[in-house]
Formats: structure tokens, sequence, C-alpha cells
């Protein structure tokens, strides 16, 4: 999971990547997911009910249900971000499959052997995801693993394409991959800042869990300034904590999810598409 931003002190949006499972049945291990948040002006007169006074009836006030506010800018919330996240599939081609082409079209002669999810990065096709989504394309050695992005276009029609990878960071569990867009406007997601961050904000988290595309779910900010394994051994500093339901691969959330801030991935990414790697690997 990353922190896609932050701005106001009243919201939090996840944009999250669901668990990567290698094996027929679900994975066990805890799955990353996309972390973002919104600008304060969509939520500032949001937090609490509002009660418009009168000038001709001082007595008289109308109050504006709060419940109703809430639903109504989650709805927004997920139909201006939905479509910057993209929803990837690992696959295994069949030996001596040799079109990717049709197999990726309707995934036929391969195995899917685990999905998860990543945003677009920028309108050139760059998809940032973890690292573990797509960690047996990064090491494979049989030549016979692809990855497909689906994502819709700015018109709101879904696509397919295959991926490649331009980049990797196991270290903070990060990858950027790209998709050939041309003659394809897409949409990438907005980022803002992680710092500022506080335990009790509001989260909401979009993912793909089990192939179920364009999942929603809340929950808050539960802790900051975690210490979280990555998956080449090391330690990531600096996660975020929620409790936003995500998939573990065991069908149920246990309720300690992690993010890697936003402050992070825009320290990273920009290397990764460059050089492939983060600038300390690169001597």
């Amino acid at each position: 999971m990353v922190v896609l931003g932050s701005v106001s002190p009243q919201r939090i949006l996840l944009s999250l990547p669901t668990q990567m499972s290698h094996s027929p049945l679900p994975a066990l291990s805890s799955s990353p997911q996309y972390l973002t948040r919104r600008k304060s002006l969509i939520f500032a007169s949001l937090l609490s009910s509002l009660i418009y006074t009168s000038h001709h009836s001082p007595a008289t006030a109308f109050v504006i249900d709060q419940p109703q506010q809430e639903e109504d800018t989650l709805v927004q919330l997920f139909q201006e971000t939905s479509p910057s996240v993209v929803f990837i599939k690992d696959l295994e081609l069949a030996k001596g499959s040799n079109d990717s082409t049709k197999v990726l079209a309707n995934d036929e002669n391969a195995k899917v052997q685990g999905t998860g999810s990543g945003f677009i990065w920028d309108k050139f096709g760059h998809i940032v995801t973890n690292y573990h989504v797509i960690a047996k394309l990064a090491t494979d050695s049989s030549g016979l693993q692809r990855c497909k992005v689906s994502l819709v276009n700015a018109k709101g029609e879904s696509i397919a394409k295959e991926a490649k990878i331009i980049g990797v960071d196991p270290a903070y569990d990060l990858a950027v991959l790209k998709v050939d867009v041309e003659g394809v406007e897409v949409k990438p997601v907005s980022v803002g800042t992680s710092r500022g961050l506080r335990v009790g904000q509001s989260c909401f988290a979009i993912g793909n869990p089990y192939g179920f595309e364009n999942t929603l779910t809340t929950g808050v900010v539960s802790g900051l300034g975690r210490e979280i394994p990555a998956p080449n051994g090391a330690t990531i500093k600096g996660a975020i904590q929620t409790d936003a339901a995500i998939n573990a691969g065991s069908g149920m959330s246990s309720g300690v999810n992690f993010a890697i801030p936003i402050d992070t991935v825009v320290r990273t990414i920009p290397y990764l598409i460059v050089y492939g790697t983060t600038y300390k690997d690169r001597y």
C-alpha cells in the first residue's frame, strides 16, 4: 500500500493494489496497497451538519443531513479516483505458446498466477505498483511470464494491455510498469504529500481483491512511523498503518494493514523510470 498524498487534515483516500497470490489458493501473506489523499476544499464544509438560519426568521434553521453529505462525498471521491486505478494480472504462458497477443486478449493458454492493483503515474503509460505484485515477472528466467494490465481510458472504456517492467525497488516494495498508450488518453492519479498525516483520519481504499475490480473499503489511519518487512528482507521505515479492509489473501482483512508514504514514492519513482533502479543502487 502507498500513501498518495496529504493536503487536508480531514480525509485520506487509499487507492490500493491487492494481494498477489502465486498459487491456485490465495496466499496468506499481507497485502500492500495504495493510499491517496484529496484536497481540503472537497471536505472543508462536509465534516459536520451545517445549519443555515434565515435572516427573515431567526428561529428557523435548516439542517443538512450529515450522513447524506458524507455519502455524496465518498461517491464523488470514488468516481474521480477509480479511473486512475488499474487491475494487474500475473500470467504464465503454457510451454510452447508464443502468441502472447492472443493470450493477453482472453487469457487463453495461460495460467493466472495472481492479481494485484496499481495506479497510473503519468500520461505516458507508467504504472506504479508494489514489487511483490510483479516479482515473478521480475525474476523470470523461463520467458513465460507476462503481465496484463486492465485500465479505463478518458472516455471510460475498458482496455487491456501487456505491461513491461521499467524499474523495481524491492527495498521499498515498489515497481514501475509501462503500457503502450499511443492514441489512448488516460487519467494519471493526483498526488499530494504524506506530511501532516494524523492518526484517526479517514481512509478509503480502492483495489481489486480476487479480481473484483473497483472495490471500495473505508477505515482510518491507525498508526504512523511503522516498520514493515520488505520483499528483499530489508525493513521499510515510516510506513502508515490503516484498518481499511485490504485483501490479505485469506478472504478476510486482519484490520492491520500498511501503506508506503507518497513522499517516498515521489522520491523513488523518477529514478525507476529513468534508470530502472534507485539512486543508491546505481553505484
